[in-house]
């Protein structure tokens, strides 16, 4: 296929995982189910920290934010794909497939960035205990916040720009059930030596430097916890940050190994597959995360659930 600037593309066309039109049915009750679990998760997450006042604080407001993301970051990819399904239409107009690819980058660096702030939060709270209200106020909270969107978006601007740049040949098929940045690079015309730069310098600062960051509080609060003489205590201190520290491992793992399979095996079907991991599934455990390891979770989840019942009862 001869390279050919056609800046005048209008559409895509999405591969997702099968051709199989007996599997498409199996398929789109799959995403749709996990996709109904991630927002109705999240969404209680939301509601039950809202509605309890002993949860407003620093983590919980990083928490709820958190699922906010996650709803969003879920909601750019599947919908889609889901609709393509029932269309039978593998379609995409080429403004749909950036703003998709834009939003996508935003909410993964959202939560990115949201994952290292919990890490600080954590690190703060185990390791500066008699300055915590004081370091984590709500004006610090709210700044932490603003940064983690401003951040999220001039890096999504960015990427999407370089993406701008690129001319693409008639009929482009993407091996991917939505318009992943790497995907949408690597199949232009045009030449991608800029586009890898940025896209790869990207990953290097917020998702390296993120991940560095998230590794040093760890390593203050191991070495904070490793001082307390109870085993009581311990197991107090470890237990107020396990339930992050296991979804920071879910996500990096699951994302990294999505690179790393397709750097290795050059399978795109595969990496779609992969994919699924960090952009779906990912999403999907962590209100299950936080609510099975978090008593104030627990507790304000039924206390939500009374409210809404007796509610009913009185209606």
């Amino acid at each position: 296929m001869d390279a050919k600037n056609l800046t005048g593309i209008t559409e895509f066309l999405l591969l997702g995982f099968s051709e199989d039109p007996e599997l498409q049915p199996l398929i789109f009750v799959f995403f749709l189910s996990m996709y109904l679990i991630t927002v109705l998760g999240n969404l209680l997450i939301i509601l039950a920290i809202s509605s309890d006042p002993r949860l407003h604080t620093p983590v919980y407001f990083f928490l709820s934010n958190l699922s906010f993301v996650d709803i969003c970051f879920t909601s750019t990819t599947v919908p889609k794909m889901l609709v393509n399904i029932q269309t039978h239409s593998k379609v995409i107009s080429y403004a749909d497939c950036i703003t998709q690819m834009y939003f996508f980058l935003v909410f993964v660096v959202m939560d990115i960035c949201l994952l290292a702030v919990m890490a600080y939060d954590r690190f703060v709270a185990i390791c500066h205990p008699l300055h915590y209200r004081v370091i984590m106020n709500p004006r610090v909270c709210g700044l932490l916040l603003l940064l983690c969107w401003i951040v999220s978006v001039l890096d999504s601007v960015v990427e999407s720009l370089v993406v701008l740049w690129l001319s693409y040949c008639p009929d482009v098929e993407i091996p991917h059930f939505f318009c992943e940045l790497n995907q949408l690079i690597h199949l232009a015309c045009s030449d991608t030596f800029v586009s890898d730069v940025v896209m790869y310098a990207a990953a290097l600062l917020l998702a390296g430097g993120a991940f560095t960051g998230i590794i040093y509080s760890y390593t203050k609060i191991v070495s904070s916890i490793r001082r307390i003489s109870s085993a009581q205590g311990k197991y107090k201190a470890f237990s107020t940050c396990a339930s992050h520290l296991s979804v920071v491992c879910l996500f990096y793992c699951t994302a990294l190994s999505v690179y790393l399979s397709s750097a290795v095996t050059r399978n795109s079907q595969s990496s779609a597959i992969a994919s699924v991991m960090y952009t779906v599934v990912t999403p999907m455990l962590n209100p299950f995360i936080y609510s099975l390891r978090n008593k104030d979770i627990k507790r304000a989840l039924k206390n939500l659930i009374r409210k809404k019942i007796t509610v009913g009862h009185d209606s």
